[in-house]
């Protein structure tokens, strides 16, 4: 069974090997108190800047948790197409779930989106909070799934605003869409997917999207949910040209 994977919010250095260091205190709960981890057992850190660190956990007490740093491992899982999501704000949990499969997608970066039909976005703190939060989702997702890079979640745009500033291609899946995965060919560089919220995009954001131009891609009979459509789209642009193959 692999070692649990933490994230760790301190940076750390590729010569900690044979040092000991202490866990951050988000860390040290979830290793000790969620994952009963003792000391001895086998775990993994990574920094977010590539590459990650075998570890033992050291010390286990009542000021927290501390990890022995074996050896420095430069693994890479990342693929080599650089892909944002443009995901229109769904309710929290459709949310929640189209950037934790986006991220175990190998998804660069996710640009929440403000649509006609999205789901409300809280201002202020509230809203700075949710943002942390959907931070965290990728965070926990990298843990999962053994990215050691972590995509930037970026603050929620207006739809029209993020397509008149967005400089690449993309792909925008509309269903009825004429275009199938057998005849869509590659966008240019940045590479979008966009996605709709639960209610999709209306009649002038994807007439906006594919006077962009956007290619319109349709994916079959079925109306799929919002996350389950992000999934999909990152699952068919990575097969095609992402390391899905």
């Amino acid at each position: 069974m692999a070692a649990p994977r933490f994230f760790s919010p301190v940076p750390l250095a590729q010569g900690l090997a044979g040092t000991i260091v202490d866990l951050d205190a988000s860390v040290a709960h979830h290793a000790t108190r969620v994952l009963r981890l003792a000391a001895g057992d086998a775990l993994t850190l990574f920094d977010g800047t590539g590459g990650e660190f075998d570890a033992i956990l050291d010390r286990v007490d009542k000021r927290g948790a501390a990890a022995r740093v074996l050896c420095f491992v430069p693994v890479e899982r990342e693929s080599p197409l650089a892909v944002t999501l443009a995901q229109g704000i769904a309710a929290n949990d459709a949310m929640d779930s189209a950037i934790r499969r986006a991220t175990e997608l190998g998804v660069t970066s996710i640009q929440p989106l403000v649509t006609a039909r999205s789901a409300p976005l809280p201002s202020g703190e509230r809203g700075d909070k949710r943002l942390a939060h959907w931070r965290q989702v990728v965070i926990a997702g990298c843990e999962q799934c053994g990215r050691n890079r972590i995509p930037e979640v970026a603050p929620p745009q207006p739809f029209a605003d993020w397509l008149r500033e967005w400089k690449g291609g993309g792909i925008v899946l509309l269903p009825g869409a004429k275009q199938s995965v057998t005849t869509i060919a590659r966008s240019a560089a940045p590479l979008a997917l966009l996605i709709g919220p639960e209610g999709g995009f209306d009649a002038r954001e994807a007439a906006a999207a594919q006077a962009k131009p956007f290619q319109a891609l349709g994916l079959g009979p079925r109306v799929l949910r919002s996350e389950t459509a992000a999934a999909a789209g990152l699952a068919i642009v990575q097969a095609l040209w992402g390391d899905l193959r």
